[in-house]
Protein backbone atom coordinates (compact mmCIF):
# COMPACT_ATOMS: atom_id res chain seq x y z
CA UNK A 1 0.00 0.00 0.00
CA UNK A 2 1.45 3.36 -1.06
CA UNK A 3 1.50 6.19 1.41
CA UNK A 4 1.25 9.88 0.71
CA UNK A 5 4.41 11.84 1.30
CA UNK A 6 4.32 13.64 4.61
CA UNK A 7 5.50 17.21 4.82
CA UNK A 8 8.77 17.44 6.62
CA UNK A 9 9.81 13.84 5.92
CA UNK A 10 13.18 13.71 4.23
CA UNK A 11 13.44 11.78 1.00
CA UNK A 12 16.29 11.37 -1.49
CA UNK A 13 15.95 14.89 -2.87
CA UNK A 14 15.09 16.76 0.31
CA UNK A 15 11.79 17.44 2.03
CA UNK A 16 8.73 15.80 0.49
CA UNK A 17 5.61 17.87 0.14
CA UNK A 18 1.95 16.99 0.01
CA UNK A 19 -0.17 17.55 -3.07
CA UNK A 20 -1.72 20.54 -1.29
CA UNK A 21 1.74 22.09 -0.77
CA UNK A 22 2.54 21.59 -4.45
CA UNK A 23 -0.75 23.21 -5.54
CA UNK A 24 -0.05 26.16 -3.27
CA UNK A 25 3.49 26.52 -4.63
CA UNK A 26 2.17 26.43 -8.20
CA UNK A 27 -0.39 29.13 -7.41
CA UNK A 28 2.24 31.37 -5.80
CA UNK A 29 4.58 31.00 -8.77
CA UNK A 30 1.74 31.62 -11.21
CA UNK A 31 1.02 34.89 -9.42
CA UNK A 32 4.71 35.86 -9.54
CA UNK A 33 4.75 35.25 -13.30
CA UNK A 34 1.60 37.34 -13.85
CA UNK A 35 3.26 40.24 -12.01
CA UNK A 36 6.28 40.04 -14.33
CA UNK A 37 4.30 40.11 -17.55
CA UNK A 38 4.50 41.68 -20.01
CA UNK A 39 8.25 41.26 -20.11
CA UNK A 40 8.68 44.88 -21.13
CA UNK A 41 7.34 45.92 -17.72
CA UNK A 42 10.52 44.62 -16.07
CA UNK A 43 12.54 47.42 -17.67
CA UNK A 44 10.27 50.06 -16.19
CA UNK A 45 10.40 48.62 -12.66
CA UNK A 46 12.17 50.43 -9.88
CA UNK A 47 15.71 49.14 -9.31
CA UNK A 48 14.90 48.12 -5.73
CA UNK A 49 11.96 46.05 -6.99
CA UNK A 50 14.24 44.29 -9.46
CA UNK A 51 16.76 43.57 -6.68
CA UNK A 52 13.94 42.09 -4.58
CA UNK A 53 12.88 39.88 -7.50
CA UNK A 54 16.45 38.66 -8.00
CA UNK A 55 16.98 37.89 -4.32
CA UNK A 56 13.71 35.98 -3.92
CA UNK A 57 14.21 34.19 -7.24
CA UNK A 58 11.98 34.26 -10.27
CA UNK A 59 9.95 31.27 -11.44
CA UNK A 60 11.90 29.09 -13.87
CA UNK A 61 8.84 29.35 -16.11
CA UNK A 62 10.17 32.80 -17.07
CA UNK A 63 12.73 30.98 -19.24
CA UNK A 64 9.92 29.30 -21.19
CA UNK A 65 8.15 32.64 -21.67
CA UNK A 66 11.35 34.37 -22.78
CA UNK A 67 12.23 31.67 -25.32
CA UNK A 68 8.68 31.64 -26.67
CA UNK A 69 8.41 35.43 -26.96
CA UNK A 70 11.86 35.72 -28.52
CA UNK A 71 11.08 32.85 -30.92
CA UNK A 72 14.28 31.00 -30.02
CA UNK A 73 14.84 27.55 -28.62
CA UNK A 74 15.12 27.19 -24.88
CA UNK A 75 18.56 25.65 -25.40
CA UNK A 76 19.71 28.79 -27.21
CA UNK A 77 18.36 30.97 -24.40
CA UNK A 78 20.06 28.81 -21.75
CA UNK A 79 23.38 29.07 -23.61
CA UNK A 80 22.99 32.85 -24.00
CA UNK A 81 22.46 33.44 -20.29
CA UNK A 82 24.83 30.70 -19.15
CA UNK A 83 22.35 28.45 -17.34
CA UNK A 84 22.98 24.70 -17.70
CA UNK A 85 20.23 22.99 -19.67
CA UNK A 86 19.72 20.21 -17.11
CA UNK A 87 19.35 22.73 -14.30
CA UNK A 88 16.90 24.91 -16.21
CA UNK A 89 14.80 21.95 -17.40
CA UNK A 90 14.68 20.47 -13.89
CA UNK A 91 13.60 23.76 -12.33
CA UNK A 92 10.93 24.25 -14.99
CA UNK A 93 9.65 20.71 -14.51
CA UNK A 94 9.60 21.09 -10.72
CA UNK A 95 8.09 24.58 -10.99
CA UNK A 96 10.98 25.86 -8.89
CA UNK A 97 12.51 29.28 -8.54
CA UNK A 98 15.76 30.19 -10.23
CA UNK A 99 18.57 31.03 -7.83
CA UNK A 100 19.57 34.71 -7.58
CA UNK A 101 22.35 34.42 -10.20
CA UNK A 102 20.07 32.65 -12.69
CA UNK A 103 17.25 35.09 -11.89
CA UNK A 104 19.50 38.07 -12.57
CA UNK A 105 20.50 36.63 -15.94
CA UNK A 106 16.91 35.87 -16.98
CA UNK A 107 15.73 39.30 -15.84
CA UNK A 108 18.63 40.86 -17.76
CA UNK A 109 17.27 39.48 -21.03
CA UNK A 110 13.72 40.53 -20.10
CA UNK A 111 14.95 44.05 -19.24
CA UNK A 112 16.71 44.28 -22.60
CA UNK A 113 13.45 43.40 -24.36
CA UNK A 114 11.73 46.09 -22.30
CA UNK A 115 14.42 48.62 -23.13
CA UNK A 116 14.00 47.99 -26.87
CA UNK A 117 10.21 48.20 -26.52
CA UNK A 118 10.45 51.53 -24.69
CA UNK A 119 12.81 52.99 -27.28
CA UNK A 120 10.41 52.11 -30.07
CA UNK A 121 7.41 53.52 -28.16
CA UNK A 122 9.32 56.75 -27.49
CA UNK A 123 10.41 57.06 -31.13
CA UNK A 124 7.37 59.17 -31.92
CA UNK A 125 6.04 56.87 -34.63
CA UNK A 126 2.93 55.07 -33.30
CA UNK A 127 2.44 53.15 -36.54
CA UNK A 128 5.99 51.83 -36.34
CA UNK A 129 5.56 50.68 -32.75
CA UNK A 130 2.26 48.92 -33.35
CA UNK A 131 3.55 45.99 -35.37
CA UNK A 132 6.99 45.88 -33.77
CA UNK A 133 7.92 42.79 -31.75
CA UNK A 134 10.67 43.86 -29.35
CA UNK A 135 11.39 40.33 -28.11
CA UNK A 136 11.95 38.91 -31.60
CA UNK A 137 13.95 41.92 -32.69
CA UNK A 138 16.16 41.66 -29.60
CA UNK A 139 16.74 37.94 -30.22
CA UNK A 140 17.83 38.59 -33.81
CA UNK A 141 19.97 41.59 -32.86
CA UNK A 142 21.72 39.71 -30.05
CA UNK A 143 22.73 37.01 -32.52
CA UNK A 144 24.40 39.33 -35.05
CA UNK A 145 28.06 40.39 -34.74
CA UNK A 146 28.26 44.10 -33.94
CA UNK A 147 31.04 46.45 -35.08
CA UNK A 148 30.91 48.46 -31.84
CA UNK A 149 31.80 45.24 -30.02
CA UNK A 150 34.70 44.38 -32.31
CA UNK A 151 32.56 41.94 -34.30
CA UNK A 152 31.36 40.07 -31.21
CA UNK A 153 27.75 38.93 -31.01
CA UNK A 154 26.00 40.76 -28.13
CA UNK A 155 24.49 37.42 -27.03
CA UNK A 156 27.94 36.25 -25.93
CA UNK A 157 27.98 39.02 -23.31
CA UNK A 158 24.59 38.30 -21.73
CA UNK A 159 25.88 35.78 -19.19
CA UNK A 160 27.66 38.39 -17.04
CA UNK A 161 26.45 41.56 -15.32
CA UNK A 162 29.18 43.64 -17.01
CA UNK A 163 28.28 42.18 -20.39
CA UNK A 164 24.58 42.92 -19.91
CA UNK A 165 25.53 46.49 -19.02
CA UNK A 166 27.61 46.84 -22.19
CA UNK A 167 24.75 45.51 -24.32
CA UNK A 168 22.21 47.78 -22.62
CA UNK A 169 24.48 50.80 -23.16
CA UNK A 170 24.87 49.86 -26.82
CA UNK A 171 21.09 49.71 -27.24
CA UNK A 172 20.82 53.15 -25.62
CA UNK A 173 23.48 54.51 -27.99
CA UNK A 174 21.51 53.17 -30.94
CA UNK A 175 18.55 55.28 -29.83
CA UNK A 176 20.67 58.42 -30.15
CA UNK A 177 22.03 57.27 -33.50
CA UNK A 178 25.58 56.73 -32.26
CA UNK A 179 25.68 53.09 -33.52
CA UNK A 180 23.22 51.99 -36.14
Amino acid sequence: MATKPVKGVKGKRGVRHTAQDQKQQTAVQGERMRRMLPLSSLYERDAMERVRLVKQGVPAQLLVVLARDMAISREKLYATIGVPRATADRKIREQALLNPDESERALGIARLVGQVDQIVRESGSPEGAEGFDAARWAAAWLDRPHPALGGVRPATLMDTAEGRGIVSDLIAQMQSGAYV
